[in-house]
């Protein structure tokens, strides 16, 4: 399973292509929306999502409401195009788009370094594509991901560990997946911590008070994922590291921890494994789940407990200083339109990218050109190695 997107942030839309999903997939629409209708929520988002309504029209590779076996083609229309046409259109001039050249870069954002890349001198060319907005797509190829790993038991949620230095309490996961994710959808914020969810808004609001704004921590949580996904044969197969890539390249992430993650750092051995133990109804299993659900760059079966860091969006109404490219001279840094927190926006994103990235180690290791297949190639594996 493979997938691209393309598109800009004021472009006509962005579009997603998705191959090697297997045929006789229940393909939901409605899901698909709701997953995007997600993304688009969350306390502190800017003005955009009051334009957008994204929702998803399926052009390819699904029939009958299920999948065929081709290409699935996606595309989420931008409403926000019909004002900048004359900017962002494919006929558009220079001379129409001058009023919008961006001649000025932001710190922290893609522009200056795209720039210099790809020698534009109006660095349009650049925030277009690198802009979160991008994230749309990828959340549409997670939702079909995980329409997939529901046929197969595998469930995912995620939640708001942190924002700012507002911290929610450790609290136990107790509760089916459908409870928990409603607790989730009724706070603001997606934190379990009621207590905390308050301050978190207290905190955002502050922040638009001063004219700045907030990063944090998101975590994700995937159960019913089968031993020995990923591999211990080449780095590149190792599926934490892949896992911790595609977390990595959602915009504004800096750092990703699996398990204890850097906490193990401060710990002895003996309290960072997790002990083996055995039972004749399941088989091998672990005792604790310190490593997040991985050992060897493989998956132990024990649920994939993964988190991100999310720095303070770069778009300040307090703007840093910068350097134009033209004139070369200092200036303070111009202001697109922005949110002052997305953690709760972007933990739906991670959710979403390591869905996707199971969903392709689940087809790597169980290739199959139909649901049924793939649902009996996996039934197989895990017989054999509960009986092991």
């Amino acid at each position: 399973m493979r997938f691209l997107t393309a598109g800009e942030s004021h472009g006509p839309q962005l579009t997603v292509i998705i191959e090697g999903l297997p045929s006789h997939l229940i393909f939901s629409k409605e899901k698909l929306d709701m997953e995007l209708q997600r993304r688009m929520k969350g306390y502190g988002r800017g003005r955009r999502m009051q334009i957008e309504s994204d929702q998803v029209e399926i052009l390819s590779g699904v029939r009958f409401g299920e999948t065929t076996g081709a290409p699935v083609t996606l595309v989420i229309q931008n409403r926000d195009f019909t004002h900048w046409q004359k900017v962002m259109g494919a006929e558009a001039t220079p001379e129409s788009a001058d009023k919008r050249k961006i001649s000025r870069p932001r710190p922290g954002h893609a522009d200056l370094t795209g720039a210099l890349k790809y020698d534009h001198r109006d660095m349009r060319d650049v925030l277009e594509r690198s802009s979160a907005r991008e994230t749309a797509a990828r959340v549409a190829v997670g939702a079909v991901a995980q329409m997939l790993l529901s046929e197969l038991g595998i469930e995912l949620l995620a939640h708001v560990r942190q924002i700012g230095e507002v911290k929610a309490d450790e609290m136990r996961m107790e509760g089916s997946m459908f409870k928990l994710r409603e607790q989730i959808e009724a706070s603001h914020v997606r934190c379990l911590d009621p207590i905390a969810s308050e301050q978190m808004m207290k905190r955002i609001d502050l922040a638009k008070e001063d004219g700045d704004s907030l990063g944090g921590i998101v975590e994700v949580i995937a159960i019913g994922v089968p031993v020995g996904l990923g591999s211990h044969v080449h780095w590149d197969r190792k599926l934490d590291g892949r896992i911790a890539q595609a977390v990595m390249s959602i915009q504004a992430f800096k750092g990703v921890e699996f398990g204890i993650g850097f906490e193990a750092a401060g710990r002895p051995g003996s309290q960072v494994m997790d002990e083996i133990i055995w039972s004749k109804e399941s088989g091998f299993s672990r005792r604790t789940n310190r490593l997040g659900g991985f050992e060897g760059g493989m998956t132990t079966g024990e649920p994939i407990v993964v988190r991100g860091v999310m720095k303070p969006i770069p778009t300040l109404y307090r703007p840093l200083q910068s350097v134009d490219i033209e004139t070369k001279e200092a200036f303070a840094a111009s202001i697109e339109r922005s949110d002052r927190c997305a953690v709760p926006s972007a933990s739906v994103v991670a959710q979403n990218v390591v869905a996707t990235t199971i969903a392709q180690a689940v087809l790597e290791k169980f290739p199959a050109d139909t649901l049924d297949e793939l649902k009996q190639s996996l039934a197989t594996y895990q017989q054999r190695v509960k009986g092991f």
